[in-house]
């Protein structure tokens, strides 16, 4: 067989490929005809699910959408998408926390700082004024019991209608990954931390 020959093989099956997974594609798009607002759940011990939560926060301000973030533990006010976020009239920003647990070193405080976070959630997924609506780290409030679980989760469920969600932190709970649309594990494969370099503006935070 010609080299002309082996090619046109090539392109013709690709062809033929790439037309069933177009027809899939399109049965699949065919079918989501469901819209309503979506709980995204982002986990894992990767890098990166602050940042993503964030990178919904940009889109949905792109499109005119009115976006509410409440960041658990953290209590850094120097981070570069604060800066930039809270500056968009479009977007509400809160930083809720005290640090991290090993900052504090005290429960007590940290669960009356959560608790008066969490009312500050609160005011968001009961007001359909808020189109998106970002919890970081609030998966950790859950994994130590800061809050009620049962209470958070039931929360999350009555919100508006139509209002997306966002939820990050480490180990989210199996109860919060089973009420949600979609759940992303991200995997800590290599971290530039381990290799004693700190954490750089612009990148880290």
């Amino acid at each position: 067989m010609t080299h002309s020959a082996t090619t046109d093989k090539r392109n013709q099956y690709h062809k033929t490929r790439m037309e069933r997974k177009k027809a899939q594609i399109d049965a699949s798009i065919a079918r989501a005809q469901d819209e309503k607002g979506v709980l995204l759940v982002i986990t894992g011990n990767g890098k990166g699910k602050s940042t993503s939560a964030f990178g919904m926060v940009a889109r949905a301000l792109g499109h005119g959408l009115n976006v509410g973030v409440c960041q658990f533990i953290k209590s850094r006010t120097d981070t570069g998408e604060e800066a930039f976020f809270s500056a968009h009239p479009n977007c509400e920003w809160h930083v809720l926390g005290d640090g991290f647990t090993w900052d504090t070193q005290n429960r007590e405080q940290d669960i009356r700082t959560s608790q008066k976070g969490w009312e500050v959630a609160m005011g968001m997924l009961t007001n359909p004024r808020y189109d998106l609506v970002v919890l970081d780290e609030l998966t950790y409030l859950l994994s130590y019991d800061y809050l009620d679980k049962d209470t958070v989760l039931d929360a999350l469920l009555a919100r508006p209608e139509n209002q997306h969600l966002v939820v990050t932190g480490r180990s989210a709970l199996a109860e919060l990954r089973d009420i949600a649309d979609t759940v992303s594990e991200i995997r800590d494969e290599k971290h530039a931390y381990t290799a004693g370099i700190k954490a750089q503006k612009g990148v880290d935070y």
